[in-house]
């Protein structure tokens, strides 16, 4: 019997639907998508190698836009595996996802296969037997509005990438790149970094005091000073970004006179002046959509964005919740009718609402047709029968989405809020007024479910009483303490994955299935790192943004990033078409295109001006820059000054200071002289690199691509006491040890990577410490290479730390020094540490995290085991490897 063919995007989700369709259906992956603009010259067919356009962007621009569209050369097995699928097919079935890429990947599909049997776009929100038998039975047409939105995206995403990041190879670095989103994202951390090196802290004092209801002692609770005779006492609100008071009626306590202030209350009556109290009532959150998800995974779980749409997108596939890639709040009838029976099952009647809530979407795009994220099906499967079957982040991926697709159809919270004000009378002096605030929580509602996280660390959480006693106006308390607290001004907290996804949606910058991607592609790029869980952009990306910012304002200005994507929401709407808008974005109309704006201020941009950071002015009047560099980025003093050291690799830029700055320019382990060469006369260097101190001959001459001669300083050498002679003894290696009288190969002593070690040709052993290095003997060599290779194994040393349990997966967490540096390991999984961590900074949830991305990728790596390999291609395999390695 003939069969239907069935085609979604991945190997996993085919699984999953083919089990569910059964005989009749044959159903296969495209493992993704099959076409895509070239991405080098060795992609482009024979019939367009000579068109400048095919060469240069892939796109035609004078031929509205059109795009040249190839399959990649590790698609073709798959493209091939289709086609002979579809031979023996009655109908075709596009099952890829119901979004704008997924339609692209079907359009793409029909395109390539060239079916000549029906074909039909069958679209699901969920992998569920009942949701996959209805989009069998009410399949629609391809939606050329939402494939003509996508192919607009991705051109312009060519034409932006291809145009810009030419200029940023020129005049930053090579190998860099710009983006339509990613651009405007390392603008927004830098600035936000860039606030905080501006930022100036001021110092303030209060009192808090311990004051508990006269006789009755046990109920104490804590108020803050408020006012002393009847003017308010400064708080962080009341400066500005420089440490400036930005109000003239408010009291700035120093820490002498709170410490005076405490001192002399300490007699004084203190009685209750006010007591207001107000109900309140908190409501559930809407159901998670793409962002939200991202954001709550990130605060509560630990879980990066790009971890977070891994678990997602297994979940998804498997059949546990629905489409994962969604601005829509919306629940269907089913599913709304599925949490309220949860939510009374597990909590009682009171617990629901007389009527079922309907939530309002936020994007004026979102598709009511879509759901918002939840558990699939029309009864929900509880996360304990969940967790058994898939691995921790998605068991706990999955726990966070149940709840809170059960607390969105809960009752209100509702509680009392209390302000109690109490006035200091001392026997001598003014008068002080304390204020105390409380929140009792009188019904839990939703809050019995789940609770909504912050990006504050210090926000106290919705479901948290802060109990009172019971207080009447007139009443007089006991202070048990005062206690001065002094404070500091915070600058703006840096960006974390949470809240830099929350700000870009509030900005309109971006679409939220594209964050993950975004986040990930700037700290591949190398223009942001993390410390902790901050982002942290590199002197890289402040060069980036300045060159961007000064020469091409409008490509990285937010409101018209945020335009843009109005516009293509627009042409997926019908209300606009793709054609004259690319050509109004890349031509112009009224002001400079893109073509224009690249081609016209290349010349202008000054590429040392661009990457000169200002760190400030010494105090000789001289300035201090941080530039991006070839090794990394460095100190100068002076824009041509010839005094520079590397900048450590784990320094944020808001503490490089000026005072930062001079000390590590003044550290005598930074670039100094030693002396000169006494054979040809060369100077002789301490210099500082990203890998550690090292010692040069001789000055790098401009223009010239020769590299002078350099050798690391061994692990017992200082740098502060390192003489002339050490340092000749260390250019004097690698040194010839002598020559293997049986071949005639000369053997020598090198100091590498991993240590010291003689190679003859090819063939190396390890010697014991640096120090044999001058002192071993060609027969001392000889033995060593008659001797069979050893292993790199070694016994085991201590660990550096023990972190503890891993959240996910209950096995210790260490860290270890491994021959590329520490790392740490569950004792199945390692993973490096990057960069800004170090061992004595690490924490559980940065490691669990790391081994959790680790755990992620497995699968690649286990799928090829299963892959069997003809012997020649198994040959080729080894050529290949040996090639890289020796390239290497």
């Amino acid at each position: 019997m003939a069969k239907n063919l069935v085609i979604v995007e991945s190997p996993a989700k085919a699984k999953t639907i083919g089990k569910i369709l059964g005989k009749g259906f044959v159903v296969e992956s495209s493992i993704g998508h099959i076409r895509d603009l070239p991405e080098n010259a060795s992609e482009i067919p024979a019939a367009y190698k000579n068109e400048p356009w095919a060469k240069r962007l892939g796109v035609d621009v004078d031929n509205d836009f059109k795009p040249l569209y190839v399959v990649p050369r590790k698609k073709r097995p798959q493209v091939t595996k289709l086609k002979e699928l579809l031979k023996g097919a009655e109908n075709l079935y596009l099952a890829t996802d119901e979004d704008r890429e997924g339609e692209s990947i079907a359009w793409h599909l029909l395109e390539v296969l060239s079916p000549r049997v029906p074909v039909k776009r069958m679209v699901f929100h969920e992998i569920t037997p009942q949701a996959i038998q209805e989009a069998v039975d009410n399949p629609r047409d391809l939606d050329h509005r939402l494939v003509d939105a996508q192919e607009g995206r991705r051109i312009l995403d060519r034409l932006f990438g291809f145009e810009v990041s030419p200029v940023l190879w020129k005049k930053v670095m090579p190998g860099l790149s710009a983006g339509r989103v990613q651009s405007v994202a390392t603008r927004m951390i830098v600035e936000r970094e860039e606030a905080r090196m501006r930022f100036r802290s001021a110092s303030y004092w209060d009192i808090e005091a311990h004051l508990a209801p006269a006789g009755s002692p046990s109920e104490m609770f804590a108020a803050t000073l408020l006012s002393v005779d009847g003017t308010r006492v400064a708080t962080g609100k009341d400066f500005d970004a420089q440490g400036q008071l930005s109000r003239g009626d408010v009291l700035v306590l120093s820490q002498d006179a709170a410490t005076a202030l405490a001192a002399a209350l300490e007699g004084a009556s203190f009685s209750v002046t006010s007591v207001e109290q107000k109900p309140f009532k908190r409501s559930p959150y809407a159901p998670f959509i793409t962002s939200t998800l991202q954001q709550e995974a990130g605060r509560k779980l630990g879980f990066t964005a790009s971890r977070t749409m891994r678990a997602a997108q297994t979940l998804y596939e498997n059949g546990f919740i629905t489409y994962m890639r969604t601005d829509s709040v919306t629940l269907s009838a089913s599913a709304v009718s599925a949490a309220r029976a949860l939510a009374k099952e597990r909590y009682g009647s009171d617990y629901i609402p007389d009527q079922p809530r309907r939530y309002t979407n936020r994007s004026k795009n979102a598709q009511e047709a879509h759901e918002a994220i939840r558990p699939a099906g029309e009864t929900f499967r509880m996360p304990e029968e969940v967790s058994s079957g898939v691995s921790a982040d998605e068991a706990r991926l999955y726990e966070l989405i149940w709840k809170r697709t059960v607390a969105s159809q809960m009752s209100d919270a509702r509680g009392q809020s209390a302000q109690v004000r109490v006035e200091a009378q001392p026997s001598a002096g003014p008068p002080a007024e304390f204020a105390a605030s409380g929140k009792v929580i009188t019904f839990p509602g939703f809050l019995k479910a789940y609770v909504e996280g912050s990006d504050d660390p210090d926000a106290a959480l919705e479901d948290r009483d802060v109990r009172l006693p019971a207080l009447e106006v007139g009443q007089g308390v006991r202070a048990a303490d005062l206690q001065p607290r002094g404070h500091e001004t915070k600058p703006p907290a840096r960006f974390t994955e949470a809240s830099l996804v929350k700000e870009l949606e509030e900005m309109g910058v971006g679409r939220p299935s594209t964050y993950a991607s975004i986040i990930q592609t700037i700290q591949s790029r190398g223009y942001v790192w993390k410390k902790g869980s901050a982002l942290v952009p590199s002197l890289t990306a402040f060069s980036v943004v300045k060159l961007l910012k000064e020469h091409f304002s409008r490509l990285v200005d937010y409101q018209f990033t945020a335009s843009m994507e109005e516009d293509l929401d627009g042409i997926a709407a019908g209300e606009e078409e793709a054609i004259p808008w690319l050509r109004k974005f890349y031509f112009g109309n009224g002001q400079a295109g893109l073509h224009a704006m690249v081609s016209q201020r290349l010349e202008e941009i000054d590429a040392r001006e661009v990457n000169s950071i200002l760190i400030g002015v010494d105090a000789d009047g001289v300035e201090i820059f941080a530039r991006p560099g070839k090794f990394g980025p460095y100190l100068q003093r002076g824009r041509e000054g010839k005094d520079t050291v590397s900048i450590p690799d784990d320094l944020p830029p808001d503490e490089l200071t000026v005072a930062k700055a001079e000390e590590l320019l003044a550290a005598p382990s930074g670039d100094r002289s030693l002396g000169h060469h006494p054979g040809s006369g060369e100077p002789i260097y301490l210099k500082i690199g990203r890998f550690g101190p090292y010692v040069q001959l001789g000055e790098i001459e401009e223009g010239s691509k020769k590299k002078p001669p350099t050798s690391s300083l061994f692990s017992t050498m200082d740098p502060a006491t390192l003489t002339l002679d050490e340092a000749l003894r260390l250019l004097s290696l690698p040194r010839v040890v002598g020559v293997d009288p049986a071949d005639g190969r000369p053997i020598e002593a090198l100091n590498g990577r991993f240590g010291p070690y003689v190679r003859k040709d090819k063939d190396t052993r390890s010697i014991d410490s640096e120090e044999q290095l001058f002192t071993i003997t060609l027969e001392e060599a000889l033995t060593l290479f008659a001797q069979p290779k050893k292993g790199r194994g070694r016994a085991a040393s201590p660990p550096l730390a023990e972190l503890g349990p891993d959240p996910a997966t209950g096995e210790n967490i260490v860290i270890k020094d491994g021959r590329f540096g520490p790392y740490v390991t569950d004792g199945t999984t390692n993973a490096s540490l990057r960069k800004g961590q170090s061992p004595a900074t690490m924490t559980l949830a940065a490691a669990a995290e790391m081994l959790a991305e680790k755990r992620a990728a497995g699968p690649a790596k286990s799928r090829k085991k299963t892959t069997r390999k003809s012997s020649a291609a198994k040959k080729t395999t080894r050529k290949k490897t040996t090639a890289k390695k020796q390239a290497t």
